[in-house]
Parts: C-alpha cells; structure tokens; sequence
C-alpha cells in the first residue's frame, strides 16, 4: 500500500526532481511534488512524496527529518487528508 509523505521547509531552489532524488535511495517512488502559487508558480516551500512500500515511506521519514536539505533543515511526516474548508470567497 502505497503511503505519502508531507515534506515541508523546502528551499525555494527545490523542483520536483531534486525532491525525488532526496528521497528516491529510500525505495520506488510514487509521486514526488512541489506545489506551486498558483498565481506565481512559485514554490510554495513544501511538497509531497508517495512511496510505493510502507515501510521505505517510515525509514524515509525518520532519516530524513530534520535533514538538511540545500541549506534548510527538512520537516517530514505522514500527510493527512485535507479537510474541507469551505467554499473560497475569492471565487464568489
């Protein structure tokens, strides 16, 4: 079962590549993503990464927690669903 990681204090210099080769000596990856400002596309300092097997996505988080990453110390958890947080008066 495929399980996915919340990456957070990423440098403003990280893409999705360089997100997928931090993680990718842990075990095959899913899905690594930066997410973007969707008006500057800009990254918005934190991202995620679904690892296929459980266990690489717990060995991942406890390595590279508090890792520093090109230049800043990385935070890395289990990502939980995001709850829904009603309708977006910008868009009314």
């Amino acid at each position: 079962m495929a399980k996915k990681l919340f990456v957070g204090n990423l440098s403003w210099g990280i893409d999705r590549d360089s997100l997928y080769r931090a993680f990718e000596g842990y075990g095959e990856i899913e899905d690594a993503r930066v997410i973007t400002d969707r008006d500057t596309g800009r990254s918005r300092g934190f991202g995620f990464v679904t690892f296929v097997d459980d266990g690489a996505a717990d060995r991942a988080m406890e390595e590279m927690n508090g890792k520093d990453v090109d230049g800043r110390p990385l935070r890395v958890n289990e990502a939980q669903e995001r709850q829904d947080r009603g309708p977006r008066r910008d868009r009314w």
